[in-house]
């Protein structure tokens, strides 16, 4: 028969709940710029016009929405949109049709890779003030503007 002297002891491990709420915030932000930086990259080597209000702002939005859905689940991209295009403006609902159907690329994306190749095809396909909600859409030429970054 063995006999310890010494008992393995227990070591209790204390995280506190404002530790808990930096690390979220954090990987919050991380993730934020991961999504903005990604986005923005694809945006600035697009082939699209139309910063704010046209296809590039289209491709933005939808790009950013498969993003997120892809990365994370399709409700959060439904609260993101319901805080950031919370008015029924023209572009609004705009930004909110693309996001629909970014999200729907980001679910059914077989990988992380081909989103901007599938979000493309899609922006080829779209059109002013297009009815169809399966179609990507943007306002007029003389409704847009150009953005900040493009």
């Amino acid at each position: 028969m063995l006999f310890f002297k010494n008992k393995p002891t227990r070591v209790k491990i204390q995280i506190s709940s404002k530790t808990i709420l930096h690390q979220c915030i954090i990987l919050t932000a991380l993730y934020s710029v991961f999504v903005l930086s990604y986005v923005w990259w694809h945006c600035y080597t697009s082939p699209f016009v139309g910063g704010k209000n046209g296809p590039l702002d289209a491709y933005r939005h939808t790009l950013a929405s498969a993003v997120v859905a892809y990365t994370t689940t399709p409700k959060f991209v439904k609260i993101v949109t319901f805080c950031m295009e919370n008015e029924n403006h023209p572009a609004n609902l705009m930004d909110k049709h693309n996001n629909k159907i970014g999200t729907k690329i980001g679910v059914h994306a077989v990988s992380f890779s081909t989103l901007p190749k599938l979000v493309n095809t899609q922006i080829l396909q779209g059109k002013v003030n297009a009815p169809n909600q399966n179609q990507t859409t943007w306002l007029p030429e003389n409704k847009w503007a150009e953005g900040f970054f493009w």
